[in-house]
């Protein structure tokens, strides 16, 4: 893998270009130019990722050793809704994940379900699209144990991450397909560095799907859906940045 275009180069290498213009989300959004430059090519660089590179290989991990002293929090770092606060306050005792959509056994799991859920610990490298990354411990359930204990369809093509926190007033969405689904290295996170998720990192749930850049890593997970079509999904795209700063959808890296 070493010898392969990575998207992590592709992307380092844009911004190198950009002249440091990816300092945030925030600013992003405020440079078009720099968008279009990062994201014009995501069909190309798709078809690029799928021909060189194995999507079910896994991603390096690392030792205790290597991980990084600090991760910092990033995007929303508290939902502040009341829905989110009233259970923040209850310690999530009220927390529900529901899993539905194009299944055979809807799911309705409590925190302390998901956490008896045989759980896969790992430490990754997390990648972030602004240029930044660290290593971490994450540990929690596959998300394919979900799937699966859910019978997902066979008309199902994509998995929808639905958030407690909001945007313009509408809860964030991030969606992934199949391949990375069920990849043994995509859980669903509650603990972060042998500790319980703390609410800037994503609490009571975030999703860890180790072959994409940090954006596709939903925090505050509250639905999770199998639906055969992006189309319905917010704008199209299967994703909020996706949507409304042209992020690509796929971003392999």
């Amino acid at each position: 893998m070493s010898t392969i275009i990575t998207r992590r180069s592709l992307v380092a290498g844009a911004a190198v270009g950009a002249g440091a213009l990816l300092a945030g989300c925030d600013k992003i959004i405020q440079h078009p130019e720099a968008r279009k430059i990062l994201f014009m090519g995501e069909e190309m660089q798709r078809g690029l990722q799928h021909a060189l590179t194995n999507r079910n290989a896994l991603v390096p991990e690392f030792s205790a050793a290597q991980m990084s002293p600090i991760f910092r929090s990033n995007g929303t770092r508290n939902p502040g809704t009341p829905a989110y606060t009233e259970m923040l306050v209850n310690n999530f005792a009220d927390y529900r994940l529901r899993v539905g959509g194009l299944v055979d056994r809807p799911l309705s799991l409590s925190l302390p379900q998901l956490r008896q859920m045989p759980a896969r610990a790992q430490i990754t490298r997390h990648d972030c699209v602004e240029g930044w990354s660290a290593i971490a411990k994450w540990q929690g359930p596959k998300l394919a144990t979900l799937l699966k204990a859910a019978g997902i369809r066979e008309t199902a093509r994509y998995i929808v991450f639905t958030c407690a926190d909001l945007y313009r007033g509408t809860p964030y969405y991030e969606s992934i397909d199949l391949i990375d689904a069920f990849h043994p290295q995509t859980i669903l996170a509650w603990a972060l560095n042998d500790q319980i998720l703390d609410v800037a990192h994503g609490a009571p749930v975030r999703l860890r799907v180790e072959r994409q850049l940090g954006y596709k890593h939903a925090k505050y997970i509250m639905a999770i859906d199998a639906v055969a079509s992006l189309a319905g999904i917010g704008k199209g795209k299967g994703g909020y940045w996706e949507d409304n700063v042209d992020y690509d959808w796929y971003a392999g890296i």
